[in-house]
């Protein structure tokens, strides 16, 4: 590229600059000054927060995701002893909190089974409130950065879902009624109530109630995930809010209904669990197999999903390069665009939400003024291209 193409694209790129609105408001409580929710692209769901650079399921993690730009923050839904909703991933509190350095809980831990398997550890529901908030969360993976592990609290379900009401612009929750099974066994409601319904309850308190892309919805999305089909049955006359029905590896069987990962991805099981959910949210590596770290023929799973109305927000899309596959020159965006466009998925879970919502915002903007500087940009590369000189030898 000659000079003169240099000039221009460097005017054209410090004018898109200054001529675009900021990306994000500044703070606000009014709700009707509130950007809404984007619904023209695939939603972007920070995957327990973005815990790719914080701790996962943490407050500051949740705020990082919704200031880089996420759709949807997502949690897990476990509960403690006293029956307090909490965030948390693991039944387990070992690996994501300083409980082992807490020598007064050292007597707790235990061996129960969990999806037909013994574990051993401390478990969630084996503390209170009190206790888990003299906890605190540390980053799961050790090649990821560990500067904030013991900073920072577990938070429980309200304190989650307060982050989402009283953020700067409409952002969406995504919580998972986690390990329903062994909640419902170790920890118990009076009236005979239920972890599931405990759940609903907390939801309605905070106004969270419509049908999918329903005004009442768009106000305050929610989908409610879990990887029990039960569970999402049972609490479908208790809440219109959009359900999403997690499935697991090709080997795991359901953990409530004991049925093989076949079953559920079945013709027949779609065209009955479709009454109960608005989309499925499959590992990834099950719709485009993977094999020495190359991707392999995609599978009809997306295509028989849209086949019967059902969305399909894969999970877990990560920046690091051992999870990027060979196909994708390990560039995490070469992998978002295979997704989003040739496999044509409805949403996306990632630990690192700002990337894809960067992504995004260059592919497909979410505002006019950016969509229109984008095309400007195009449209003058081509004719540069198009025109330029040739080059000296």
């Amino acid at each position: 590229m000659n000079s003169s193409s240099c000039a221009i694209i460097t005017f054209l790129l410090l004018f898109i600059g200054c001529s675009s609105r900021p990306l994000y408001p500044l703070p606000s409580h009014d709700e009707k000054t509130k950007i809404p929710l984007q619904t023209f692209r695939p939603f972007n769901v920070a995957h327990r927060g973005s815990n790719g650079e914080l701790p996962e399921e943490t407050a500051p993690s949740y705020l990082r995701a919704i200031e880089e730009g996420t759709d949807f923050i997502e949690t897990d839904i476990l509960v403690s002893k006293d029956g307090v909703l909490m965030c948390h991933h693991d039944v387990i509190l070992d690996d994501t909190t300083d409980v082992l350095d807490h020598i007064q809980f050292a007597d707790r831990k235990r061996t129960y089974e969990v999806e037909g398997a013994n574990m051993t550890g401390l478990f969630i529901f084996d503390f209170t409130l009190e206790e888990l908030k003299t906890l605190r969360a540390k980053q799961r993976f050790s090649f990821r950065d560990q500067q904030y592990n013991g900073k920072f609290p577990i938070i429980t379900f309200e304190e989650y879902i307060q982050i989402a009401i009283n953020a700067p612009r409409v952002v969406g929750i995504y919580p998972e009624i986690k390990n329903p099974v062994l909640m419902n066994q170790h920890v118990k409601w009076p009236k005979g109530k239920r972890f599931e319904d405990v759940f609903v309850e907390i939801l309605k308190k905070y106004g969270y109630k419509g049908s999918y892309m329903s005004k009442e919805w768009l106000k305050q999305p929610c989908f409610i995930q879990s990887f029990a089909p039960s569970s999402l049955v049972h609490i479908h006359n208790k809440t219109d809010l959009p359900k999403i029905f997690l499935i697991d590896d090709v080997d795991v069987r359901t953990q409530d209904t004991n049925q093989t990962y076949q079953e559920i991805t079945s013709d027949r099981y779609f065209n009955y669990i479709k009454e109960f959910v608005v989309g499925i949210g499959p590992w990834k590596d099950t719709i485009v197999p993977v094999k020495d770290n190359y991707i392999e023929t995609p599978t009809d799973l997306v295509d028989r999903a849209h086949a019967y109305n059902l969305q399909v927000h894969p999970y877990t899309f990560r920046n690091e390069n051992k999870y990027l596959h060979f196909n994708f020159s390990e560039d995490p965006y070469i992998e978002y665009d295979y997704w989003i466009n040739i496999i044509g998925v409805d949403g996306l879970f990632t630990d690192f939400t700002g990337s894809l919502h960067r992504y995004q915002e260059w592919t497909c903007p979410s505002s006019s003024d950016n969509r229109d500087a984008t095309k400007l940009l195009q449209k003058i590369s081509s004719m540069i291209v198009k025109y330029e000189l040739p080059r000296r030898t």
